[in-house]
């Protein structure tokens, strides 16, 4: 499980420092019911209750234990993937 989380960070911190190649991913990502046609970036989860996540997109998203995306990832959502609960306080996506 160690190895997954690090090989997830080291996918976001690739993406994130390559310049030129950011974009939204296609598709739409559902949180706790709200629809995120073409999401991008760092999204808030919930603050009180772990989040129902609904990936419907070309992308992987990232649950992280803090707020803002920070503290360290949790949980990988895969495109395709529903996951309940989702353990973290933000979400990001490419």
């Amino acid at each position: 499980m160690t190895w997954v989380l690090g090989a997830c960070a080291a996918t976001l911190t690739l993406a994130l420092a390559t310049p030129g190649t950011a974009q939204a991913a296609n598709g739409v990502l559902i949180i706790d019911g709200a629809l995120h046609t073409d999401p991008s970036g760092c999204l808030p989860l919930g603050d009180f209750a772990p989040s129902k996540v609904t990936n419907l997109t070309d992308e992987v998203a990232f649950v992280w234990s803090g707020p803002n995306c920070t503290g360290q990832v949790t949980r990988a959502v895969l495109p395709g993937q529903v996951v309940r609960p989702a353990p973290g306080m933000s979400l990001f996506i490419a």
